[in-house]
């Protein structure tokens, strides 16, 4: 079993950053490879990033290639997200995700364990 915790969301203009951040607990986090997803209202759940285990395979949806940078410190048992040149589009519900396995998972059905989220407000 894993336990998720997000923290790090809030309010920022257009063309701010923000940096999430992902505290697991529980089991063998480096044995996961771990996804941010978000989720607007009236929206389906979209996954934004991913990481491998190793930490040197990522993924990143087109909408935010350049701007998101997922990393983890498996040594702390954290994951995170830096959000950069934040666009009103990119406002959501972030939630962190752990899946087992051995490559990039690129399906919320993928998933195994979820954090509860952070909410990201961001303004024109």
């Amino acid at each position: 079993q894993v336990q998720l915790v997000e923290s790090g969301g809030g309010l920022v203009q257009a063309g701010g950053s923000l940096r999430l951040s992902c505290a697991a607990s529980g089991s063998t986090f480096s044995s996961y490879c771990m996804g941010w997803f978000r989720q607007a209202p009236g929206k389906e759940r979209e996954l934004v990033a991913a990481i491998r285990w190793s930490g040197r395979s990522t993924y990143y949806v087109d909408q935010v290639k350049g701007r998101f940078t997922i990393s983890r410190d498996n040594a702390k048992n954290m994951v995170y997200l830096q959000m950069n040149s934040l666009k009103p589009e990119d406002t959501a519900v972030y939630y962190c995700a752990a899946a087992t396995g051995w490559g990039i998972k690129l399906g919320g059905n993928e998933y195994d364990y979820w954090g509860q989220g952070t909410q990201v407000t961001v303004s024109s």
